[in-house]
């Protein structure tokens, strides 16, 4: 195993946080970033994958799997994080949905020298709303995971789970 593959958040590490969770649905907008992440999940018979067309529509959809009894995680790019910021406030929010966001924190880097703006604000969104997030860069970091999962269903609050790199693990 290289330094790299080391130093990355592994797409089967993610799986098995999802499952440890009790993770029953992955409401997403499909992305190329998620790739082996995708084919993981799409592989796991205990999981239902939840496609949307706007990431706005991926909070309704949570609120809706976790009225029916269900577990949804989020699975989302801090853009669409940025674009959803009504849906979020009025369902997951709104509604006390307790319901993990995993997002890919584009434009992010450890060096506080962001590449994107979209990470410049995705902090500060965050706390906007008054989420609580944990930051992923590795497979060490994975029982952030847990922490976030745990602390969903404590507060009936949604809880973040920033991606650091956006998923470059995940595309191997």
């Amino acid at each position: 195993m290289t330094q790299a593959q080391k130093a990355s958040l592994s797409p089967e590490t993610v799986l098995a946080e999802m499952k440890k969770n009790r993770v029953t649905h992955v409401v997403w907008l499909p992305d190329s970033e998620t790739n082996w992440l995708y084919l993981l999940m799409k592989a796991e018979p205990s999981l239902t994958l939840v496609g949307v067309n706007r990431e706005g529509l991926a909070f309704s959809a949570a609120a809706g799997i976790s009225a029916g009894g269900k577990h949804p995680l989020v699975l989302i790019q801090n853009t669409g994080l940025l674009e959803s910021g009504d849906s979020l406030r009025g369902w997951a929010l709104g509604l006390d949905i307790p319901v993990v966001m995993m997002v890919g924190y584009r434009g992010w880097t450890r060096h506080g020298v962001n590449t994107d703006t979209a990470a410049t604000y995705t902090e500060r969104f965050l706390n906007a709303f008054g989420i609580n997030y944990y930051l992923v860069e590795s497979d060490e970091d994975a029982p952030r995971i847990s922490i976030a999962f745990e602390e969903a269903r404590k507060t009936k609050r949604p809880v973040a789970v920033l991606v650091a790199d956006e998923y470059h693990g995940f595309n191997r």
